[in-house]
């Protein structure tokens, strides 16, 4: 059975226990953590490794940080892959499966005003690829893997379609560098969501899961049925984590969502 994980932010509780309690009773697998930069996330070691002494499933982290790995300032770019390097061994020390990024988040979009970013594409892939590189050589160091997140066209201008997350990898040759599958993202990008994640399934290492209106699963128009089918043909072993806006309390909305996603997983 594929684990069902939801992010921290959404459970109650005054700790990482208390919210496993929480998300267990809702009928999730596990928690995916929310890493912010300036070092923060590394500060958490301690809390995150008392959790997972006691029995807290905690098997991937999401960035929650102002600059990524794609940035147009060489500091901010910098920057970001040390904080993810500090994540991805984090991860690793509580026996985690890996952390996910995106190129960027809200930097640029070709879909809006000015059109035309500051960096040509050229340039923009040799900044990823070095990135990648550099990262999946420490993932892979570490034991642990890294997700690359696309998004879609007007939160991104880099990274959109599983395609093209592919493209860079088969360039940065590293099996610890794969792709994570956001549904929201494919909702916008791919002509056939089924089709992408079919022929992008060896590089796909982790899914996540929200609604066509970013919403928790069942809030939109999604076809989880089709999801959860395709996933088993893929013979998919990551895991499935919420990662949405919820249209309503999350005590009433977030039980819902693993028992429609186990009726086709």
């Amino acid at each position: 059975m594929i684990p069902i994980t939801v992010q921290e932010q959404h459970l109650p509780g005054d700790s990482l226990e208390e919210k496993f309690a929480v998300a267990q009773s809702w009928g999730f697998d596990g928690i995916e953590l929310r890493a912010a930069g300036g070092g923060r996330f590394r500060q958490r070691l301690p809390e995150l490794q008392r959790a997972r002494a006691a029995g807290v499933e905690m098997p991937t982290v999401c960035v929650e940080m102002s600059h990524f790995i794609g940035a147009f300032d060489e500091e901010l770019r910098e920057d970001a892959i040390e904080q993810l390097r500090q994540q991805i061994s984090v991860m690793a020390a509580i026996g985690g499966l890996g952390a996910m990024t995106p190129a960027s988040y809200g930097m640029f979009s070709r879909r809006l005003p000015p059109f035309d970013p500051p960096r040509s594409p050229a340039a923009d892939r040799a900044v990823l690829v070095d990135a990648l590189g550099r990262l999946g050589e420490h993932a892979a160091s570490e034991g642990v893997e890294l997700y690359l997140e696309p998004l879609n066209r007007y939160e991104d201008h880099m990274v959109n379609r599983l395609a093209d997350g592919a493209d860079l990898l088969r360039e940065v040759g590293l099996p610890s560098v794969r792709l994570a599958a956001d549904t929201y993202h494919m909702n916008i990008e791919e002509a056939d969501p089924a089709a992408a994640l079919l022929e992008n399934a060896a590089y796909i290492g982790h899914v996540q899961a929200s609604d066509s209106n970013r919403l928790e699963p069942g809030a939109g128009h999604i076809d989880w049925a089709l999801f959860g089918a395709t996933l088993q043909a893929m013979e998919y072993s990551g895991t499935v984590a919420l990662e949405s806006r919820l249209s309503g309390d999350a005590a009433v909305v977030l039980p819902t969502v693993p028992a429609l996603l186990r009726r086709y997983l």
